[in-house]
């Protein structure tokens, strides 16, 4: 039993970890184009200069990154060999695809660092645009993967052995569109939320610099805009956890009762005792609406599954609602922003907004994470859903305890490091 707590928290350490510089890698290549795009619309040296510091950014984390995904690709062959084993067929051209897509990223990345002077103006826009295309893209292909795991399709199972394979099927399982749209937009969102509250907090101090007036303008645009747009996907990545993982969806709602007309319960304290969620406020018939899109369908409660297929109530509970706290924080300031372009046709920098959008900096990523943790902890005891379980797969070896803390300062003193590099970037920035 130790060896698979250890196994699982050293998988969730990394994870934790690699999902920032993930999202950052798959959104911070569309900012630094839109600032290209704008120098050669209107020559302004200001959006140059900001082009090549976030490309310099991107370059960093792009390398993080790719020291993070490394560590998790050996982790999954070193802790977890018999998921790979019972679904590397299946699932391994996402895999495949992801790796297409990295190396893609990399190669224009290069030419985009080093190009400025040696190819032309569109084609070094073109290098900047392929490279924000293959950073989406190979966040597309690993989510297509856990999707699959949350959905798995594209096989038969044979005396416990998967048989007449399909992986394009499996790619396309039913969580795969919902998923992607859910994380892609998630990643813009929060990583331009991340960037707008560093320039809006240079900006408290200085609001007349161009530079940071710029940065600001380009990631509040990505960020608010996706920001609105999250809600939408979020419901639609809902109705389909309802579908394919009710057990899921009654867990993060803590909805111990399955009845139709189902009540959305805000807030609480969830009894498993009692099978009921305490101090809760319910509104009536929004449980149905939301997974069903009808008033009167019924929803499935905890208890109608076994007890020991129920994931850990308390830990998707709190995320989910921690996560949904902070979409609708982000969102509520977005529409705030557009309320003010739309009234004074200029970029929102009130000092009361301003020192919002410093606060809201964190959140998007904060969504993230714990809307992994919704994900991963809800799909418990399996791995693959319904499938194959987490405890038949974890590899039983000793002295986890000491590779769990190797990485784990690993990752602290990554971490250290990428925050002294981009603040080189952003606080030595020119006046």
């Amino acid at each position: 039993m130790e060896d698979i707590i250890f196994a699982r928290m050293q998988m969730g350490v990394s994870l934790v970890f690699h999902i920032v510089f993930a999202c950052i890698g798959v959104a911070m290549p569309l900012l630094m184009v839109i600032a290209e795009w704008l120098w050669l619309k209107t020559g302004d040296e200001v959006y140059l200069n900001l082009a090549k510091r976030w490309a310099k950014g991107t370059a960093i984390l792009f390398a993080v990154g790719a020291v993070s995904g490394t560590v998790i690709s050996f982790e999954l062959g070193l802790l977890w060999p018999k998921f790979m084993e019972f679904a590397g067929a299946i699932i391994g051209m996402p895999f495949a695809l992801e790796g297409f897509a990295f190396f893609t990223e990399a190669i224009f990345l290069g030419i985009y660092l080093y190009g400025w002077e040696r190819v032309g103006k569109i084609q070094h826009l073109v290098a900047g645009i392929i490279v924000a295309l293959s950073g989406a893209a190979s966040a597309t292909f690993v989510v297509l993967a856990n999707a699959w795991m949350n959905t798995p399709v594209g096989f038969r199972l044979v005396d416990g052995k998967p048989v007449d394979i399909d992986p394009l099927a499996a790619m396309l399982s039913p969580a795969a569109l919902p998923q992607v749209l859910h994380m892609d937009i998630a990643a813009y969102a929060a990583t331009g939320f991340l960037v707008a509250g560093i320039h809006a907090f240079m900006l408290l101090k200085d609001k007349t610099n161009k530079f940071h007036r710029a940065a600001f303008a380009i990631a509040l645009l990505v960020g608010a805009t996706m920001a609105i747009l999250e809600p939408l996907s979020g419901d639609y990545l809902a109705k389909t956890v309802a579908r394919w993982q009710p057990v899921k969806l009654a867990a993060f709602e803590a909805h111990f009762k399955t009845e139709a007309g189902a009540p959305l319960q805000i807030g609480g304290i969830p009894d498993l005792n009692a099978r009921e969620n305490l101090y809760a406020i319910s509104i009536p018939k929004l449980l149905s609406i939301l997974a069903f899109s009808d008033p009167n369908a019924v929803v499935k409660g905890l208890n109608d599954f076994p007890r020991d297929l129920w994931p850990n109530v308390y830990i998707i509970r709190n995320a989910f609602q921690l996560m949904l706290g902070c979409g609708m924080a982000m969102m509520l300031v977005s529409l705030w922003a557009a309320f003010l372009y739309w009234r004074k046709r200029v970029l929102p920098d009130s000092t009361a907004f301003l020192k919002a959008m410093v606060v809201s900096a964190p959140l998007g990523f904060l969504a993230v994470e714990s809307g992994w943790l919704v994900t991963e902890v809800g799909r418990q005891p399996w791995v693959i859903q319904g499938v194959l379980k987490t405890v038949d797969v974890v590899t039983p070896m000793p002295g986890l305890f000491v590779p769990f803390t190797f990485f784990s300062l690993l990752y602290v003193f990554l971490f250290v490091i990428v925050v002294w590099l981009i603040r080189r970037q952003v606080i030595e920035s020119p006046s």
